[in-house]
């Protein structure tokens, strides 16, 4: 399992580099090309001096990387739902299971590993089989061969989850970023106040206060949006992932589990 673990890590790490590519090119060329001026200056702080290092233009990485991992978790769940078609199982009405019938079974999970197909027995479902196989041929007690198939479906369900802290930690720093954009574009507007003589104030000072104060609400802004569409993505991808175990769970039980038979 670690091996297929590290290839998942590469893939994923591959991936998200390859996110925030995407995302750099996504700034230049909506961020250079973009003609509505009031958009630019919301969505990538264009006409900054110091751009292109905005907050903005961070959040923008941050945004494309999360958006890049939660489409290899949404790719891993689609393959793993792939497995409950391939009859691994029998899956007609009258076939019985007894211990001499496994070997076969786990035989071929086990030749499923093979160069040309890398990992198979490290989908849930295969994983599952493999386990109830392996406990019921040394114990010869279906209760215990389904122990620990929901033993192994809560540890399976912990895995899920300890997949996403990442991406929890990119939905927390991006409003996070949005809050810093804020206090630096308000510590901006301040020190331009803090110069206004306010008995004859300029129009050119007066504007440039209230420019540096949309750059504090508009980072917070585009930062909410931002994050509101990683959480439903999050969601939609952690679902397909569970979805994907249930259905792996529910597989086993009826096709293996219900099936076992020994005097």
């Amino acid at each position: 399992m670690s091996n297929n673990n590290s290839e998942f890590l590469t893939i994923r790490t591959k991936v998200v580099f390859g996110g925030i590519a995407i995302g750099l090119a996504f700034i230049y060329l909506l961020g250079e090309h973009l003609d509505n001026a009031s958009m630019t200056y919301f969505l990538f702080d264009r006409p900054r001096e110091s751009y292109p290092f905005t907050v903005q233009n961070v959040m923008w990485l941050v945004f494309f990387g999360g958006l890049a991992d939660l489409f290899v978790h949404y790719m891993r769940g689609s393959k793993e739902q792939e497995q409950v078609g391939k009859g691994l199982l029998p899956e007609d009405e009258q076939t019985m299971l007894r211990s001499e019938d496994l070997g076969d079974i786990y035989k071929n999970l086990q030749i499923g590993r093979g160069a040309h197909n890398k990992g198979a027995n490290e989908h849930f479902l295969q994983r599952l089989v493999s386990r109830a196989i392996l406990q019921f041929q040394s114990s010869r007690s279906v209760d215990q061969a389904n122990s620990i198939l929901n033993s192994s479906l809560e540890l399976y369900q912990h895995e899920i989850d300890l997949r996403y802290n990442m991406i929890r930690y990119v939905t927390w720093l991006i409003p996070t970023l949005g809050f810093i954009g804020t206090v630096i574009g308000i510590a901006m507007a301040l020190g331009e106040a803090g110069g206004l003589d306010f008995g004859n104030p300029t129009a050119g000072m007066l504007i440039s206060v209230t420019d540096k104060l949309g750059v504090a609400f508009y980072t917070t802004l585009l930062a909410l949006l931002q994050s509101a569409v990683l959480v439903l993505f999050q969601q939609i991808a952690q679902a397909r992932e569970e979805m994907a175990l249930n259905r792996s769970g529910q597989y086993c039980l009826d096709n293996l589990i219900n099936r076992l038979f020994e005097k």
